[in-house]
């Protein structure tokens, strides 16, 4: 039988044991500075000069801040406390009330971070909750997260996926004088690494990226002994953005990451903003720390990352979890479901109801069409229908939510029009839903596949002095590499891309991200794409639509004009949009756009006709869009003269 689950409460220190870990936590601030596991002394780094051992942290800054960073925070705890402590099960609590005092110096919030290590249990798990009450002042929360620096020497190997897993370079690498930092700071040329085999490549944080959806399971392996270390999230309930919403993993130092809140491929957008007095209850977690260990060393990669797969499979089957404490935390009966169909009605394409095959659908807090992309103070609880656009979503909070969705295959999103109430054991059926997708007419012609994803567009090979080796033989994470923005110029570095419908190929002959052109030492000139097509009759009685979906926009503007390349104002301009950063992030989307263009026929030519697309901002080479899709709709045929 597995070993009691043991308590020894210190000055200065708490450490709980069940015989196969061992976790030494300061108190009352409530740092992870030892885990003892399979032989090795103390997982967690703790001579880095800066971050150590296991912590929550989280960077907030003033209310009317314009930027997405401002002070960084390791809450540390002034209040220790025993929840649960039993031969199976012990929960521990560091929490930090808000002091009015202090303000200027923690972010306005009450913190309770919890601990808890079960018996006959490889690893422990750690959750976290917030809270505001009508007596705090305003400010911003831009990140929080619970990280952990594991010991340099002894954690080499990375592990994010099947495909993507590797050795790493050292912290030391990324450091003058063996590497040089790029474009931003995140970004490293290894120029004189401590192991050969590393030099030359560049080494970023954000090339190891993941969407929500994904990002289940991650870590990194140990080889003296065989012992892995994997951070495992069994739900993304308590992540903002939605599915398909981008965040870090691991990466050198080494670090592993549980990302809760972030700007990351969303920009200032998902910083959450509260307001004087707003009350706000939210728990973060619980995540699952695993422990794995090996006999056989030549196939330990193999046996611990599929066992951590494993594990990361019975976690998620096992949420919600029946053992935290906290009442804040609802179990299972205090939760309900919903399902449905979904069923797409474009006319244009089919004159039946379409089965939403594949489509995200999701409950977020109530909102406007696509808001829960921005949503970032509540839960939200997504799936996938299957082939037939059916759909069940369990485990959903108690709460008032809308049902958002969106089908690969069409553009726009669905909203459901009244609001839905989750009480506890509720099992709700929607029905048939039917969503009809942005369209005016039928298809003149289109460029892309509406996917909120830049994938399908031509996507260069790197530039061979910044190559990061893992990426070289994966197809699906070529956007991955670094600096590929630059090949525009190399490719382009005249005149700008032409795109002609019916004889141009989107996937080779439309760059994959919509970038200005390097002229000078941080010199940078807009690039102005053209799409030319051919109407053999131009509907007199109506008006054409022009659809341009986007899939990323950092400090862009996007101007349109219909056959004349220097008219002023254009026919139709964005403005400045988005701050996703996604093309310097290597991320081949970051927040979803839809622009819907009216242009008269009195603007087309019977004939030959070009439309000038324009990213107006020049500032760097950083500034630009992806393209998701774009459509031209022919005016509606008029029926007025049907029976």
């Amino acid at each position: 039988m597995a070993a009691a689950v043991q308590l020894f409460i210190q000055d200065d220190q708490v450490v709980i044991d069940n015989g196969l870990v061992q976790l030494t936590i300061t108190n009352p601030g409530g740092i992870i500075i030892g885990i003892q596991y399979g032989g090795i002394d103390n997982l967690v780094e703790l001579n880095n000069p800066s971050l150590n051992g296991g912590f929550w942290d989280l960077n907030w800054s003033e209310t009317g801040s314009s930027t997405t960073r401002g002070q960084f925070d390791t809450i540390e705890g002034t209040t220790f406390r025993v929840i649960v402590e039993s031969d199976e099960q012990v929960e521990l609590s560091f929490s930090r009330m808000w002091d009015p005092s202090l303000q200027g110096e923690h972010a306005p919030l009450s913190i309770d971070k919890r601990f808890i290590l079960l018996r006959g249990c490889s690893g422990f798990y750690s959750y976290a909750i917030y809270e505001r009450d009508e007596d705090m002042p305003a400010f911003n929360l831009n990140e929080t997260r619970i990280a952990f620096m594991l010991n340099i020497q002894k954690f080499r190997y990375m592990a994010l996926s099947d495909d993507r897993q590797r050795y790493m370079p050292l912290p030391d690498d990324r450091l003058p004088p063996r590497g040089k930092e790029l474009a931003y700071p995140e970004a490293v040329l290894l120029v004189d690494p401590i192991e050969p085999e590393f030099r030359g490549e560049v080494d970023d944080k954000y090339q190891y990226s993941c969407e929500n959806k994904d990002n289940q399971v991650h870590g990194f392996i140990c080889f003296e002994p065989p012992v892995g270390f994997w951070q495992i999230t069994p739900s993304n309930e308590f992540r903002t953005g939605g599915p398909i919403k981008q965040d870090l993993t691991s990466h050198v130092n080494p670090t592993t990451l549980a990302m809760f809140v972030s700007t990351h491929y969303g920009g200032l957008d998902l910083v959450i903003k509260f307001d004087k007095g707003e009350p706000w209850k939210k728990v973060f977690g619980p995540v699952f720390i695993y422990l794995n260990s090996a006999s056989d060393k030549s196939e330990a990669i193999t046996l611990l990352w599929d066992d951590a797969k494993r594990q990361r499979n019975q976690e998620v089957q096992s949420w919600p979890y029946s053992f935290p404490a906290s009442e804040d935390f609802p179990k299972t009966d205090e939760r309900g479901s919903v399902s449905g169909r979904l069923l797409v009605q474009d006319r244009y394409t089919s004159e039946e109801l379409t089965l939403a095959n594949g489509a995200y659908i999701g409950l977020a807090p109530p909102g406007e069409i696509g808001s829960f992309q921005k949503e970032c103070k509540g839960y939200q609880f997504w799936t996938k229908a299957d082939s037939q656009g059916c759909f069940s979503i369990d485990n959903i909070c108690r709460g008032t939510y809308n049902l958002f969705a969106w089908v690969p295959g069409f553009i726009g999103d669905y909203r459901s029009e009244s609001t839905i109430s989750i009480t506890a054991g509720c099992k709700t059926d929607l029905g048939d839903l039917v969503f009809e997708p942005p369209r005016d007419g039928p298809t003149l012609w289109e460029i892309g596949i509406p996917d909120r994803s830049a994938a399908e567009f031509y996507i260069p090979d790197p530039n061979p002095l910044y190559i990061n080796k893992l990426l070289i033989n994966l197809p699906a994470h070529r956007f991955r590499q670094y600096g590929l923005w630059e090949r525009y110029a190399d490719l382009y570095p005249d005149n700008d891309l032409a795109f002609t419908v019916g004889i141009s190929d989107f996937q080779k002959d439309w760059f994959y991200a919509h970038v200005n052109r390097r002229i000078g030492d941080n010199v940078f000139q807009s690039a102005t794409w053209q799409i030319k097509f051919e109407v053999d009759n131009v509907v007199q009685s109506g008006t054409y639509s022009l659809r341009i979906a986007l899939s990323s926009a950092n400090y862009s503007e996007l101007q349109v004009r219909v056959n004349d390349s220097e008219v002023n104002p254009p026919h139709f301009t964005t403005g400045v949009i988005g701050s996703d950063n996604a093309i310097a992030r290597h991320g081949i989307h970051g927040l979803y756009w839809l622009f819907n263009i009216d242009i008269l026929s009195s603007q087309l030519l019977q004939g030959y006709n070009v439309i000038y697309l324009t990213q107006a901002k020049d500032d760097t080479a950083l500034h630009g869009i992806m393209y998701d899709y774009i459509r031209m709709e022919c005016p509606a045929p008029d029926n007025s003269s049907e029976d």
